[in-house]
């Protein structure tokens, strides 16, 4: 398995996509149903196969992602050729950015001396999927891009 198994919750979501894959190989609902019962092992296989063929899907058509902590904010762009990176640090322990309180204080006091705003560039290794699959394991989220945006007009 390339990537993570989907959760329950994530395989409910894609119930049809999952008949659909199935059907793709032939495998019929009561066909399914033997198999989870007499073949734990094939089942298991056919549902990380699944999982990974989503999060490829998923992965391909990504753009931008956030990591957002109470003192940190990592905005990635997952250009073609590299990934972008605009970050910010706050060295007030006070602020907390995960709520509106703290947030709407950053945007109020970007030039504060606690505030620290770096760029960066890496080029993908030789998986660029897996490079976008290991920052979602670290925390991040796939947004359209509005924070990234917003704050590369600023240090742009």
């Amino acid at each position: 398995m390339k990537y993570a198994r989907l959760s329950k919750e994530q395989f409910e979501e894609l119930h049809q996509e999952f008949i659909n894959f199935l059907a793709t190989q032939s495998i019929t609902a009561d066909e399914w149903q033997d198999i989870k019962a007499n073949k734990p092992e094939v089942a298991e296989q056919e549902l990380d196969v699944f999982s990974d063929l989503v999060w490829e899907g998923v992965l391909t058509k990504a753009e931008y992602l956030e990591n957002i902590s109470p003192q940190h904010i990592y905005l990635f762009h997952l250009a073609e050729a590299q990934i972008e990176l605009i970050g910010l640090k706050v060295t007030n322990t006070t602020i907390d950015l995960t709520t509106r309180e703290g947030f709407s204080w950053l945007r109020e006091n970007l030039m504060d001396d606690t505030v620290e705003l770096f760029q960066a560039k890496k080029e993908y290794s030789e998986d660029k999927q897996l490079d976008k699959f290991a920052l979602i394991q670290q925390g991040s989220v796939i947004t359209k891009g509005d924070l990234f945006k917003y704050f590369d007009k600023l240090v742009g």
